[in-house]
């Protein structure tokens, strides 16, 4: 044989299937593409360099990781397909004398093709957005952007060595596929139908069962930390409820448009859904991973756009001021006046001359929450490892003084008398106790507080109570300490003010903290720990993190998109190539190409738009889980959440149907016959 006989016969093989090697390839080229982008960022020095840049490092070898995974995935996927679509070619090769020794060189030459030509794309497509994909991202980071083109030399090494791999898996695993298969049934592959798929009840329940777990998870845990801990729990039983659902649910509705005689005794009903009843074993786990992928798209890209677009909120809730002071000290007399009027007067000598530093004075302790009355046990924070989320909380007390200062009121409370306010914690009691202390009667449930920061930022339920004499108060437990030797309530004064420009933000921010560095207490009173943070220093950190999760989500979320677009039309070629013949045969007995038409649109509309659906109920059931994970990253915009999350589902609503209608046409193109599009 000529040298070039397996290279022309490979090459003639795409050729003639390029309906199914194109989108195969630039899938290839696509999931290339973004690796050397994300591994590229890696190794690019604006970035490593950037303030912030050491979190971003951090999550991009992630998303590397999540890429090159996914990458063999879907393309196992894709190829599997397409190896089961040509077995009718391969088989015509055996018995026209080819061996399966001369097939697999032609498997190997089209792997090569198509590896070449995948990889070479991706590369070249990859350098030429990479320095493009890195001024977005510094964009969104709020960096200066300067443009200076470079090419990055490992990535360039690393992305073909990674991929060629890949590609080589491929073809062993198509290699064996068609090794062990006979002549015969490569030839008969594409008439071997499927049997009428049997309802399985037991499925279905679980599947029900499986999806009611997850939904009951989303709505019931009220803690951030909970709902972190459970949220991969969720997801794994949606996935599990979505695939059983799907492939018995699919079955019982297709039966029951059967059993409705109205809807299934129509020419545009009537063929379409015999047809599916047939297939709907495997048509229900092609609906499924739609299913997944678009969830998981929605998911990604709405809680990384809400974090994203509400970094302003997170920043304010964290730094109410533009210069925000916290003292931490180990015993109470660190909050007495004489203490307190020498900071106050340290810090106005650093910059903070014309703030009002009156500031407020609180003593804080963790422990657990009890249901008699409302109790916060402090013992048993000796061991936290014995609770549950559910039930550790963090207490903050300040005086009424302190109170009545920041808020402009004139209340006034007796000795056992408190007013008590929660933010995350449902109040429903009248008294409250501490251990080792009297209980308080609680006057008031306050509906409004100036909540710290700090406090804002804790994953477990504040409860913040106001007393009359905050001395009497901690003087049960201000000397105990915690199993790591430390004191078990610490007392802190915070503070802040607002200053006219960010360049003076920064440098009476710099100048303060270098005081709180040098300074020795007079009165021999040692400051625990303290902070001193800028509104400006912590948009800039807020702004690195969201905005690294904003960049990655959207690039993951291209990805996982790519890949429900190139299932849902591979679903649609293959379903399109096995019903050319029954259309055929429907139309010599009097089918119209409008009867045609009609029966393709009645299938595609009743199974195409399902995925959507469940996707748009797995995302309304994600969103109280992702409102209480963006609680740890200190947004608590509720509304945006809400909104971000619909606006997102209506954008790719109307991209799904995009996507059917060029889908559908293709379909109708093969199943037709027509050599144009209709």
């Amino acid at each position: 044989m000529k040298a070039g006989f397996y290279p022309k016969i490979a090459w003639d093989g795409i050729r003639k299937n390029k309906r199914l090697y194109i989108p195969y390839i630039l899938t290839g080229c696509v999931m290339v593409m973004m690796y050397y982008i994300l591994s590229f960022m890696i190794e690019s020095p604006a970035l490593a360099q950037m303030p912030g840049g050491s979190v971003l490092m951090s999550l991009l070898p992630m998303g590397c990781g999540v890429i090159a995974v996914f990458s063999v995935l879907f393309l196992f996927y894709t190829n599997s397909f397409l190896i089961k679509q040509r077995y009718r070619e391969f088989g015509l090769y055996n018995i026209l004398g080819m061996d399966k020794r001369n097939i697999s060189k032609v498997m190997v030459w089209e792997t090569l093709f198509v590896a070449l030509f995948a990889i070479g794309s991706g590369l070249v497509a990859g350098v030429i957005l990479s320095k493009a994909a890195e001024l977005v991202l510094l964009n969104l980071l709020n960096m200066d952007v300067t443009y200076t083109f470079s090419i990055g030399v490992k990535s360039m090494r690393d992305t073909p060595l990674i991929y060629f791999g890949i590609y080589l898996l491929l073809l062993f695993n198509s290699l064996i596929k068609v090794g062990r298969s006979k002549p015969l049934e490569l030839m008969q592959s594409s008439k071997v139908g499927e049997r009428i798929p049997k309802r399985n009840w037991i499925y279905a329940v679980v599947g029900i069962i499986a999806l009611g777990a997850a939904y009951y998870l989303a709505v019931s845990i009220e803690e951030p930390l909970a709902a972190l801990a459970n949220f991969f729990v969720a997801v794994i039983l949606v996935i599990i409820g979505t695939y059983l659902i799907f492939i018995s649910g699919s079955v019982v509705f297709c039966k029951l448009l059967q059993k409705n005689k109205r809807y299934y005794y129509k020419a545009n009903h009537f063929v379409s859904v015999s047809s599916m009843v047939y297939r709907m074993k495997r048509n229900g786990a092609g609906l499924a991973s739609i299913c997944i992928l678009l969830t998981m798209v929605l998911v990604m890209i709405s809680s990384t756009t809400s974090l994203y677009f509400g970094e302003e909120d997170s920043v304010k809730n964290r730094c109410p001021n533009d210069v925000n002071i916290r003292a931490t000290f180990d015993n109470i007399d660190g909050i007495s006046n004489e203490n307190l009027t020498m900071l106050r007067e340290m810090i106005r000598s650093q910059g903070g001359e014309d703030a009002d530093l009156t500031g407020v004075r609180a003593c804080e302790v963790p422990g657990l929450i009890t249901q008699d009355g409302i109790t916060i046990d402090v013992d048993s924070h000796i061991d936290f490892s014995a609770s549950t989320y559910n039930n550790v909380g963090y207490l903050s007390v300040i005086s009424i003084d302190d109170y009545n200062n920041i808020m402009g009121t004139k209340e006034s409370l007796a000795d056992d008398e408190c007013l008590v306010y929660c933010n995350r914690l449902p109040f429903e009691w009248d008294t409250f106790t501490m251990q080792h202390g009297d209980p308080y009667k609680v006057k008031e449930q306050l509906r409004d507080f100036p909540t710290d920061g700090d406090s804002e930022a804790l994953i477990i339920p504040t409860v913040y109570l106001v007393v009359n004499d905050i001395y009497a108060f901690s003087e049960p437990i201000k000397d105990m300490k915690n199993n790591n030797g430390d004191p078990m309530m610490m007392f802190d004064w915070r503070c802040g003010f607002d200053v006219d420009t960010r360049e003076e933000e920064r440098e009476v921010t710099e100048k303060i903290k270098e005081r709180f560095r040098t300074l020795d207490m007079e009165n021999d009173e040692t400051i625990y720990s303290y902070d001193i943070r800028s509104r400006e220093a912590m948009r800039e950190s807020f702004y690195d993190l969201y905005g690294s999760l904003f960049f990655l989500g959207i690039m993951l979320s291209i990805v996982f998109l790519l890949a429900a677009v190139l299932i849902i039309y591979y679903k649609q070629i293959s379903e399109g190539y096995e019903d050319h013949g029954r259309f055929e045969i429907m139309q010599k007995v009097g089918m119209t190409k409008r009867d045609i038409r009609k029966s393709i649109n009645s299938q595609m509309l009743t199974v195409f738009f399902m995925p959507l659906v469940f996707a748009g109920i797995h995302l309304a059931f994600a969103l109280p889980f992702l409102l209480k994970i963006f609680l740890m990253f200190g947004m608590d915009n509720a509304i945006l959440g809400i909104f971000v999350c619909l606006g997102c589902f209506l954008i790719f609503g109307l991209f799904y149907a995009l996507v059917y209608k060029i889908t559908s046409s293709s379909y109708y193109t093969i199943v037709s016959g027509a050599r144009e599009k209709p």
